[in-house]
């Protein structure tokens, strides 16, 4: 099997309907973008999407996403939050956080206290076991930055973090 074939197989193909109505098979790579080459918004969002896949490959066995890694982070970093104050800082809907949290405390990684202050309020707190686990996720995480660097370079990664400081 020649170089080109095996990228063949190794890809999706998808058709596109030729003048005649036939469709050909066509590689996902040579589809032309036109505008969206030069649409900030879109190469975030691929990028995005290939940090999320590369953040849930690296952390896999441990089975945290990236939004339970923040909220355990946030968590870990102040102690006694209020749920309201986690999902304003991260800009997580409060419902999507109570779902996040429920399952966070399933694992027993995260424990809600009631305030002494707001009866409506819990503070929330890593467990023991949430606090070592953070740990391990964080050297975890270490090594996934680790790849986006060898994606993108030293350089244009302290670069893109300087440019998405003003959105954190």
């Amino acid at each position: 099997m020649t170089a080109s074939a095996a990228r063949v197989d190794a890809r999706p193909s998808l058709r596109k309907r030729v003048g005649n109505g036939a469709a050909r098979r066509i590689d996902a790579d040579e589809i032309g973008l036109d505008a969206l080459v030069g649409h900030a918004g879109y190469a975030v969002r691929r990028f995005q999407i290939w940090i999320f896949q590369d953040f849930i490959r690296t952390l896999g066995d441990v089975d945290i996403r990236p939004t339970q890694y923040s909220v355990l982070t946030v968590i870990g970093a102040n102690p006694g939050l209020s749920q309201m104050a986690v999902a304003k800082r991260l800009g997580i809907e409060r419902a999507r956080l109570v779902h996040l949290l429920d399952s966070l405390e399933q694992r027993k990684l995260v424990k809600r206290v009631k305030s002494k202050t707001d009866r409506r309020s819990h503070a929330l707190h890593l467990t023991g076991q949430g606090e070592t686990a953070l740990a391990k996720f964080k050297r975890l995480a270490a090594e996934h930055e680790r790849h986006v660097e060898a994606k993108i370079g030293k350089a244009n990664r302290e670069r893109l973090l300087q440019i998405l400081a003003d959105f954190t």
